[in-house]
Parts: structure tokens; C-alpha cells; sequence
């Protein structure tokens, strides 16, 4: 892709993202989605490929449905209360606001176009779309979290846990997996969203680093199917060993960053009485963390036959290796600074 059209596409995601964090207003906030939506499709269809094609098509139309229900609530919010400040929604334009916000999000059982979307792109457009394009609509809903309706949130983020370990579980592609991964930490933030949305953006925050580590890790080895990574422990066992660990710390375990969020969501929903609600969420993370297992069986202790010592075959990207390894590191020992964190959120 042209280098200028590339920085003017970056811009106008940087740009669009802006608008909906710092407007007050429904229709700047609309505004905002919609320059986020309009810049990541030529992205998308940078590598002039059916399958990507497709994934465009399909991201355009999801995206367009939801953007056109959060104006559709908006308006009529304007027309019950004649205000269109974000503060002030009035009950049902709110529960069509948070379906909206939750289906740009891919929460499940509005997910389907997320894993289909991210399969048909790169690893670069993917990575944008797990987390760029999440923060403009998580955002909107921490604004207007005081006002959603709990059932809602509880009934999506439980589903989304749900599909997120049983969708994941047959997976052989990389970017499906993600996908599924993507859609169960999404459940997490939005199951406390309304209980304390300190929480959920601390959980948005670290889902952030952890997606994006994975996503550059994955970039470097240029791997994007099961079989590609489970020969990357003989060619580089560093960076293999990185990723294996980040691939426990995105199923929560200790003592990894991915604990922190999930211990700490367990323990304010045991605090607010809903100790079955917080049973059920950790037993439903039993599936994702099957999978993620599985990924790290696949990467360290399988050995492929017949594959040789030398580095010159493998396809290793050195550009994206500095920043990976920044990444990385953040993906791993952020539990220890927890508590500081905790006290900015």
C-alpha cells in the first residue's frame, strides 16, 4: 500500500477514535464510529484477496447496522428528553444503545462476523481490529455504564464466555482463535461492567496489552495456522517460549498478568452477593483455558520430524522485534503492579 494513503487510513482511526472519547454529544460520538469504521476497510482489502474481500463486505455491514440502531436510539432519546448529552438516556433507547455498542464490540450472540472478519484479513489489520477498534464503543459504554440495564449485561457477558472457550475449542487457525479469545475477555469486562467499571477498563487495559503481544509474536514467526507454530520452537525458541507464556497469561493464569483481572472481577462479584454468577463465569473460562493449553502443548512439546537447526529458512520478521519484545515483557509481569494501577483506575 502507498505509504501516504497508509499514514492518511492511521490518521483518520487515530482521529475517529479521538471524537467518540472526547465528545459529549450522541451524533459526534456517531461520528466518531463512523470515520473508525470508513478507515480500517481499505486496510482491510490491502492485499487485493477474495477471502479479504469478504471480510471487508462483511465488517462494512455489521458495523453499518450497528452505528445506524446507536443514531436510531440517539434520536429518539433526543425526541423523548430534547437532550443529546450521553449522560442523559432514557430507558429504551439505552438497552437499543447497549445492543448496538455490544454488536460493534462482537459479543456474543452478536458475534459472528468477528471470527470470519479476522480470518480473512493480515495479522496487522487484525491486530488494529482486536484492539483499536474496541476502545471508541468500550468507552461509550463506560460513560454510559450507571445506565445499562444489569440483565443485559450479565445475560451477554456470560454467553460470550460461553462461545468464546466452546468456539475456540475446534479451532485450527490462529486468527480464529484469537477471535474466540477476543470475545471471551469481552464477556469478562462486560459481566462487571455495571457492578464497577473501574474494573472493566482495568480488564480492557490488560486485554489490550495481552491481544496485542500475541498479535506482534505472531507477526514475527509469520504464523497463522496451528501447524506453522508448532515448528517454531527448534527455529526460535526465545521468542517461543515468550509466546507460550502470554498464551498462559491469556487464559488467567498466576503469576501472570491475565490473573489480575479475572481474580479481581471473581472477588467484586463474591462482594456484590453474586457468588453463583461468579462460579459460573469461572467454570465457563474452563473452556478457553482448554485451548489455550492446547496452543501451548502444540508450541512446546511437539517437535516436528526432519526440521532443521539453522535460522535461514525460517520466516522471522526483525521489524516488528523491538516492539514485540516490548510488548511482551508488559504481557508477563504487570501482575506485581496490580494495586498501583488499581489507584489511577
Amino acid at each position: 500500500m502507498n505509504p501516504l494513503a497508509l499514514t492518511i487510513f492511521l490518521l483518520s482511526l487515530a482521529i475517529g477514535t479521538t471524537i467518540t472519547l472526547s465528545s459529549y454529544h450522541w451524533l459526534l460520538a456517531w461520528v466518531g464510529l463512523e470515520i473508525n469504521t470508513l478507515a480500517i476497510i481499505p486496510l482491510m482489502t490491502k492485499i487485493p484477496h477474495p477471502r479479504a474481500i469478504e471480510a471487508a463486505t462483511k465488517y462494512f455491514l455489521t458495523q453499518a447496522a450497528a452505528s445506524a440502531l446507536v443514531l436510531f436510539s440517539s434520536l429518539i432519546n433526543a425526541w423523548q428528553t430534547g437532550e443529546w448529552n450521553i449522560d442523559s438516556i432514557s430507558h429504551l433507547p439505552m438497552n437499543a444503545l447497549s445492543i448496538a455498542l455490544m454488536m460493534k464490540l462482537g459479543l456474543a450472540p452478536l458475534h459472528f462476523w468477528m471470527p470470519e472478519v479476522l480470518q480473512g484479513i493480515s495479522l496487522s489489520t487484525g491486530l488494529i481490529l482486536s484492539t483499536w477498534q474496541k476502545i471508541a464503543p468500550m468507552t461509550l459504554l463506560l460513560q454510559t455504564s450507571h445506565l445499562i440495564n444489569l440483565d443485559l449485561t450479565i445475560i451477554l457477558g456470560l454467553t460470550s464466555i460461553l462461545v468464546g472457550g466452546w468456539g475456540g475449542i475446534g479451532q485450527t487457525q490462529l486468527r480464529k482463535i484469537m477471535a474466540f479469545s477476543s470475545i471471551g475477555h469481552l464477556g469478562w469486562m462486560i459481566v462487571v461492567l455495571k457492578f464497577n467499571p473501574s474494573l472493566t477498563l482495568f480488564n480492557f487495559i490488560f486485554y489490550v496489552i495481552m491481544t496485542a503481544s500475541m498479535f506482534f509474536s505472531l507477526m514475527t514467526i509469520s504464523a497463522t495456522k496451528m501447524s506453522e507454530i508448532s515448528t517454531s520452537w527448534s527455529k526460535t525458541p526465545t521468542l517461543t517460549t515468550s509466546t507460550l507464556l502470554i498464551l498462559l497469561s491469556l487464559a488467567g493464569l498466576p503469576p501472570l498478568t491475565g490473573f489480575a483481572p479475572k481474580l479481581l472481577i471473581s472477588l467484586e462479584l463474591v462482594k456484590q452477593n453474586a457468588t453463583l454468577l461468579a462460579a459460573l463465569i469461572m467454570l465457563a473460562s474452563l473452556l478457553a483455558l482448554f485451548f489455550y493449553l492446547r496452543l501451548t502443548y502444540v508450541v512446546s512439546l511437539t517437535l516436528p520430524p526432519n526440521s532443521p537447526n539453522s535460522l535461514s529458512s525460517w520466516r522471522t520478521s526483525t521489524k516488528t522485534l523491538p516492539i514485540t519484545a516490548i510488548v511482551n515483557t508488559l504481557a508477563l509481569i504487570l501482575l506485581p503492579i496490580t494495586p498501583t494501577l488499581l489507584i489511577f483506575l
